[in-house]
């Protein structure tokens, strides 16, 4: 049962990550060309690489009068580029989501299939990507300092650490509040706990704030709301398919063994 799990949360990332491409390349793109053509003329920071995915994007110092020819052409990285990385991701957090499914299912009482995924897709969305994107966003080309670059990927990947083992934690004793308080009592009070515990610890980590004051609030905007609306339909994509084939899976050995009986 691990293996068809595992093969169907691979399949359903998959789908996801495809679903999360064409998300991305109608409402992210635009915002990032707008990016790259104020790079490019001088009004902001300069990048030479055009990564931009979530977390901190790397970001270089003013713009030279020419720039050095792009190793992978911009057409090539808007298409499939974007496609292979958004797919290959879609296809490993599905993967990692149905061994947390498996962890979990049976775990938090006597819950359908669709049910237990449902739970389990709000509580990663939230913890693997929202809250540590509420902490370190997005940014697109042309924003960020060269030479922080390493220290802004290191902190966002230690928050996003930090928040998985938060949640983690805070999964674990729920579960015991649970049993001892009931069932809404419990998810509160282990709700209220995670979110005191990253509250301290947005607190306590370094600001970043790299946005030079030229740059249009408008394309910053578009940037980081595209980023949450690719995040958002990957997940849901991931959510609504696994959930539905999961439990196809998980109830059809019961039925079968009705029938054989």
């Amino acid at each position: 049962m691990m293996r068809t799990l595992l093969v169907r949360g691979m399949l359903a990332g998959l789908i996801a990550g495809v679903l999360a491409f064409v998300f991305a390349y109608l409402f992210g793109e635009p915002s990032v060309n707008a990016a790259i053509g104020i790079e490019e003329s001088g009004g902001a920071a300069h990048s030479h690489s055009h990564d931009h995915g979530a977390g901190a994007e790397p970001a270089t110092a003013p713009a030279p009068a020419e720039h050095e020819e792009e190793v992978v052409p911009r057409d090539i990285q808007s298409t499939l580029g974007l496609f292979a990385g958004v797919a290959v991701y879609g296809v490993a957090i599905g993967g990692l989501f149905s061994l947390a499914f498996a962890f979990v299912y049976g775990r938090l009482g006597t819950l359908r299939p669709r049910v237990t995924t449902a739970l389990l897709t709000g509580g990663a969305f939230a913890v693997v990507f929202l809250v540590p994107f509420l902490k370190y966003p997005a940014n697109p080309p042309a924003v960020g300092q060269a030479g922080t670059i390493g220290q802004r990927t290191e902190l966002y990947f230690g928050f996003v650490a930090i928040s998985l083992l938060a949640g983690i934690l805070a999964a674990a004793f729920g579960r015991k509040l649970a049993d001892a308080l009931g069932a809404w009592r419990g998810g509160l009070l282990a709700c209220a706990g995670y979110v005191v515990v990253m509250a301290v610890a947005a607190w306590l980590m370094p600001v970043i704030d790299e946005v030079p004051a030229t740059f249009p609030g408008s394309t910053l905007w578009s940037f980081r709301t595209a980023s949450v609306g690719t995040q958002l339909t990957l997940w849901v994509s991931l959510g609504l398919i696994f959930g539905f084939l999961a439990e196809k899976a998980l109830t059809k050995k019961p039925a079968e063994a009705v029938s054989a009986a």
